[in-house]
């Protein structure tokens, strides 16, 4: 299954520092990186910082990593989408995602109800506003467009968008088999966040198996840490991956907890959980063994990345979005696969 793997970059949105950020991507830029990635929780969000990159590079792919769909209408994604495009002569990529119920209905105040159909409906309407060839409309479980449910005016009717069509690609961050499944059928890429180039199979094996990896991209995050200390860099991630895993969700409703799980981390998935969950946070970043964090992420010296990069070009990723700040690093997986 070797093949050519693009790179890209995810920025940190927890930190949105406007010369970092444009250092960071000219940087990867020149290195012949595909793309440059940002993401939104609830800080910054993913399209300003894009723009802004947009301005001070040439070629690179600005992707959103995501856009929170709780957070927009169709419309308004589709508009914002297009827009960037048009200012960046074509380089944007639609990265959408539901996040999750702490955020769509703690945040946003947005029900987290029917993902799929809200997924499937909310895609559907951003292709039709892009692609302008008739009046917005929607009739589904989710989204009624025009709307006439109560409140309703009865005044809104379909309307075209008033900029010229765009083909914007689009993405969708998923992580449950049916949700994948989804983004297979209806997106133009995936966004695979904790994803392993070893085990990959067993959670998502029967769902990629027809997938024209030539036409879908499978676009998967990593953490990268350079380090000559093997157990230092392993370190550094151990407390993102007990967040995730532990923390990101209430028992039940934990995708990340459920995806280590399928890798076969399902009693180290229910430890880590059990601790953080407890407010026993130290316990639970000691908790993530070593071989979940080799599986999810790039860590220690550069020919120890070398080499182990060679898995993710064995696995279906197609582009390998790092996730780190260090310019030396970046290098080093450019490097690795020239």
């Amino acid at each position: 299954m070797t093949r050519d793997l693009r790179l890209g970059l995810l920025l940190d949105h927890a930190a949105p520092d406007p010369a970092t950020f444009v250092r960071l991507a000219r940087h990867v830029e020149g290195l012949g990186y595909h793309s440059v990635w940002t993401y939104e929780a609830y800080g910054s969000d993913s399209v300003v910082p894009l723009t802004w990159i947009a301005a001070h590079t040439e070629r690179i792919k600005l992707g959103t990593g995501i856009m929170q769909i709780p957070a927009r209408t169709p419309a308004m994604t589709a508009m914002t989408a297009m827009t960037l495009d048009t200012f960046s002569d074509g380089r944007a990529i639609l990265g959408l995602g539901l996040s999750g119920p702490q955020v769509a209905e703690g945040w946003h105040g947005q029900p987290y109800s029917a993902p799929l159909a809200r997924t499937r409906e909310y895609v559907a309407a951003v292709r039709q506003v892009m692609a302008r060839e008739t009046p917005l409309q929607l009739d589904g479980e989710v989204y009624q467009i025009p709307y006439r449910g109560p409140g309703s005016t009865g005044l809104g009717k379909p309307l075209r968008s008033i900029l010229p069509a765009r083909s914007v690609p689009i993405y969708l961050a998923a992580l449950g088999p049916r949700n994948v499944s989804l983004a297979t059928d209806i997106a133009d890429g995936w966004l695979p966040l904790f994803f392993s180039p070893t085990r990959w199979s067993s959670a998502f094996g029967e769902i990629l198996a027809d997938v024209d990896l030539a036409t879908f991209d499978v676009a998967a995050v990593v953490k990268v840490v350079l380090d000559d200390d093997v157990a230092r860099a392993r370190d550094t991630i151990r407390p993102w991956v007990a967040l995730y895993v532990g923390g990101m969700g209430a028992r039940g409703r934990n995708f990340y907890h459920d995806l280590a799980a399928r890798f076969g981390f399902a009693a180290d998935a229910d430890a880590i959980q059990d601790l953080y969950l407890d407010g026993r946070r130290a316990e639970a970043i000691a908790a993530v063994p070593d071989a979940l964090i080799d599986e999810i992420a790039l860590v220690g010296p550069r020919s120890r990345i070398a080499e182990r990069i060679h898995a993710w070009r064995e696995s279906p990723v197609t582009t390998l979005i790092a996730s780190t700040s260090d310019e030396a690093a970046l290098a080093v997986l450019a490097e690795s696969l020239g």
